[in-house]
């Protein structure tokens, strides 16, 4: 049971009320200014014990940084990649602002106003400086995950009754809008790229991930199918190469076209089963992301011959693997096998403008059942009409 105990101060009479936590420590908390505040919180309190809802007020005062250093380094389930974004996001934007605050402390309009600023920047002293740049959507919602993320824990482990981080409005990412390329262009491409035609040409029609694709062992190609088994990812993180499994962390079979089957059988000649399948065969093929390198190069000497050509990188061949599928007839879900996206309604969201034609097909296929059974309704002979009377004049 509280206790509920008047002292005096400088700015009048105060109010202490004195408690046991679930644990049976005392603690107090003062400062109410009216014995019926103190009533309440009493109660409160009272309410939160029998229910199991008590969080302590001392534990609170933890900072983040003491649960954020905790909880980084125990994203080991992550891919490599993420969990050096997660790290950055971490140590370049989140730990400065909120390292050295008690959790208890933080609210809501705080994080969305950190949010705000991180998306709009910091001007400079003089017009055109930027004494912070804008952040893009995508890095703002990353420092924002990361925040909401160790204040979660936090809440699970009744450190604190809520996380404050929770419903904060973030910026919307701008989607970049595909480039597509048609199959005289990735022969053109292919052809330009030299000795990577085959690569360039596998891109386009498996809809592989650079990553996936550079992973591929001999062992993983049944040429008499058509078919490549999906099992690893070869990525570049930090300067270093790492073989993990795929991106879903799914293997998948992938089909490969006639024309496909037999280069992919000649790059097996000579290598053993476990040797990657592109590139020498001992070791993984890095991309090509430099503005100089072999892709950026061959997509030049394509612009230069045909102003049309767009700009595209290797990735962009993933979405061309998609379009030129779509195109032939298949249907969402031999899409979406293919490419490994986790649903349907992925691949229907990241390629919804590849089916806006679908609405077309749609209304035209409407057009032609009404015109098969209702129109031979219409034309067929009815009864013999009869002519309206007129009635006689009377005399």
């Amino acid at each position: 049971m509280a206790t509920i105990t008047p002292y005096e101060t400088a700015s009048g009479r105060r109010y202490r009320v004195r408690y046991r936590k679930p644990d049976r420590t005392q603690t107090d908390k003062r400062g109410f200014k009216t014995k019926r505040e103190a009533e309440l919180f009493a109660a409160t309190v009272a309410v939160l014990k029998a229910t199991g809802d008590y969080v302590d007020p001392s534990l609170g005062r933890t900072t983040v940084a003491a649960i954020g250093d905790a909880w980084i380094a125990a994203q080991l389930h992550l891919k490599p990649a993420s969990r050096v974004a997660m790290e950055g996001s971490w140590r370049t934007h989140v730990k400065p602002k909120w390292g050295t605050r008690q959790i208890a402390s933080i609210t809501f309009s705080e994080v969305q106003a950190w949010v705000a600023e991180l998306s709009t920047g910091i001007p400079g002293a003089r017009e055109g400086e930027w004494e912070r740049k804008p952040k893009s959507a995508s890095t703002v919602n990353r420092a924002h995950g990361v925040l909401s993320s160790i204040l979660d824990v936090a809440a699970r482990d009744r450190l604190i009754s809520s996380n404050a981080a929770r419903g904060v409005k973030l910026p919307r990412k701008v989607r970049r809008s595909h480039a597509y390329l048609t199959h005289a262009q990735v022969a053109h491409l292919a052809r330009e790229s030299r000795a990577h035609s085959t690569l360039v040409n596998a891109l386009a029609y498996t809809g592989l991930r650079w990553g996936e694709i550079t992973g591929l062992r001999v062992i993983d190609c049944d040429f008499m199918r058509g078919r490549v088994r999906v099992t690893q990812n070869a990525v570049t993180v930090s300067g270093q190469l790492v073989v993990g499994t795929p991106k879903t962390h799914r293997a998948r079979s992938v089909p490969i076209p006639s024309f496909l089957r037999e280069e992919f059988a000649e790059l097996a000649v000579g290598k053993e089963l476990d040797s990657p399948l592109f590139g020498t065969g001992a070791a993984h093929l890095p991309v090509s992301a430099s503005k100089r390198g072999w892709f950026a190069e061959a997509v030049k000497r394509c612009q230069a011959a045909d102003p049309t050509f767009p700009r595209v990188t290797p990735h962009d061949l993933r979405h061309t693997a998609a379009s030129l599928a779509i195109a032939s007839g298949a249907n969402v879900k031999a899409v979406q096998r293919m490419l490994g996206h986790a649903s349907a309604a992925m691949t229907l969201d990241v390629y919804a403008d590849l089916f806006d034609d679908d609405l077309d097909l749609v209304a035209s296929a409407l057009d032609q059942a009404r015109r098969a059974h209702i129109l031979p309704t219409l034309e067929q002979p009815g009864p013999p009409s009869t002519p309206p009377h007129t009635p006689s004049k009377v005399a």
